[in-house]
This record gives C-alpha cells, sequence and structure tokens, in this order.
C-alpha cells in the first residue's frame, strides 16, 4: 500500500469541486498538450460526487449487481496480452488491441500517469474502484467512438465523455479545447459538439460489461450501444486534426516494465 491509498475502512473525503485550480490546471494543459498531468488535475477538482452517483447507477442496471460485485480491475485484464490475442479480427477486443498495440501505449501506462495527482484513486474502495474502471475504459471508447488519439479525435471524446459520466471536468476541457478553435479553417467546433450529441445518444458505456463485449463484433457493439459515426470529425482531414489542443491522456506510452 502506498502513502497515497487509505485504509480500506476509512471513509473517502465527500467530494467537493475546486474551480480555481480546475482553471489553473486547464490553462497549463491548453498551454502544453502533452502535460496529461493536468486532465487528472482537472478531473480530481471537478468530479465532484459523479463517480459515487455512476456507482449507484452501476448497480441498477441489469448486469450491474455482478460487475459491482466482481469489480474487475480492468487496466490488470487490458495488460493481459494473451487474453487480448484470443479475440478474432472484427471484434471489438481485436480492434482494441491492434489501437494500444500500433500507438504503442498500454492501460497500466495510463493508470501511472493518474497516481502522479495522488488522491484516492488506489483505495481499496468501490467508489474509487468506479473511477478507476472510468479511467481505464477511455481508449476502448476510442475504438468504439473511432476518434483517433490526435488533438481533435481528443477532444471529441472528451465531449463524448461528459454525458456519458456527468463528471464536469470533461466539460471544461471540452469548452477550452473548442476555445483553440476560433477562426480555424475546419469544423473543429461541431465535431466537438458532435462528440457531445454522440455521448448523449449512445447507450451508457460504464454500465457494460467489457469482457462481454469485447467478443462482439465491432460494428454489432455500434449499433446495439447506440454509437453512431463521427461524420464530423471523419471530413476534416488527418493531417489537419491535430490543430486542435490535445486534451486528454490517452496514449500514456507503454511502461518500461512492460
Amino acid at each position: 500500500m502506498t502513502a497515497d491509498v487509505l485504509p480500506a475502512d476509512t471513509p473517502l473525503p465527500k467530494p467537493r469541486r475546486d474551480w480555481g485550480a480546475a482553471l489553473r490546471a486547464l490553462r497549463r494543459l491548453l498551454r502544453d498538450k502533452e502535460d496529461t498531468r493536468q486532465v487528472f488535475e482537472i478531473m480530481r477538482a471537478l468530479t465532484g460526487d459523479a463517480m459515487n452517483e455512476n456507482y449507484r447507477r452501476l448497480y441498477t442496471t441489469p448486469r450491474g449487481g455482478r460487475i459491482a460485485y466482481q469489480r474487475v480491475e480492468l487496466a490488470r485484464k487490458l495488460m493481459d496480452e494473451a487474453w487480448l490475442d484470443t479475440f478474432p479480427e472484427g471484434s471489438v477486443g481485436a480492434a482494441y488491441r491492434h489501437f494500444i498495440r500500433s500507438q504503442q501505449i498500454s492501460a497500466e501506462g495510463l493508470a501511472e500517469v493518474s497516481r502522479e495527482t495522488g488522491g484516492e484513486i488506489d483505495t481499496p474502495h468501490p467508489v474509487a474502484w468506479m473511477a478507476r474502471r472510468t479511467r481505464d475504459v477511455h481508449d476502448v471508447w476510442h475504438v468504439l467512438t473511432g476518434y483517433g488519439r490526435d488533438g481533435l479525435g481528443e477532444a471529441c471524446l472528451v465531449a463524448f465523455s461528459y454525458p456519458q459520466t456527468r463528471s464536469l471536468g470533461w466539460a471544461l476541457i471540452a469548452l477550452g479545447a473548442i476555445s483553440r478553435t476560433r477562426g480555424g479553417r475546419y469544423p473543429y467546433a461541431k465535431a466537438i459538439w458532435q462528440g457531445y450529441q454522440r455521448g448523449k445518444a449512445a447507450r451508457w458505456l460504464l454500465g457494460e460489461d467489457y469482457e462481454a463485449l469485447f467478443a462482439e463484433p465491432l460494428d454489432q457493439a455500434r449499433r446495439r450501444l447506440g454509437i453512431t459515426p463521427p461524420t464530423v470529425y471523419d471530413a476534416i482531414p488527418p493531417e489537419a486534426r491535430d490543430i486542435v489542443a490535445s486534451p486528454t491522456p490517452a496514449g500514456a506510452p507503454v511502461p518500461a516494465a512492460a
């Protein structure tokens, strides 16, 4: 147990939003899009009671009680190379496998960045587990939504994530990204807004059984989940998508030990 992990019988602190800290972190992030630590500073400052509410929502869904009871640590599962290799081409699992290997990223790399800000992320508590679950599915959502790791793709996924998680940090980062697109040649703001609309229209992805989801054909999973094509994002040339400041920590590199 690290110094930042609370004992299991210690209640989590009552969440309070700190807009000052969030805005300072946003300014640092917009100055340096590679400073992904600021994303977790923003999320910690503005998440409030969202994870608690999401956990309560989870165990009221048909499969959520079992998922909440089992509390699988998705970062560990997503680092299991042998497990990932079992999924056939065309499946969600195969698409995720290709995504992380081609980009040389990992779920554990993202987890390591999240720990740099301290807090209660590794606490043995159901709500902290829900926060880890939300963090760990970020790159899976890249695959499901069709958004790349370029700056615009990250901004669109942030906007998608807000209605899915109801965490105000995502909303602030999305607005910050939009502020960087003014006067651009392409409809960046429209693409980000479409990300929000897609997230609002889709089924609640935090309630999914990801082990079962990975076995589904990707196109079938997208239809089932109500995830529509990212038409505005796709219409913008790939070489023009990095104009938007990259606002999230997706793409944390594979740890040296991996």
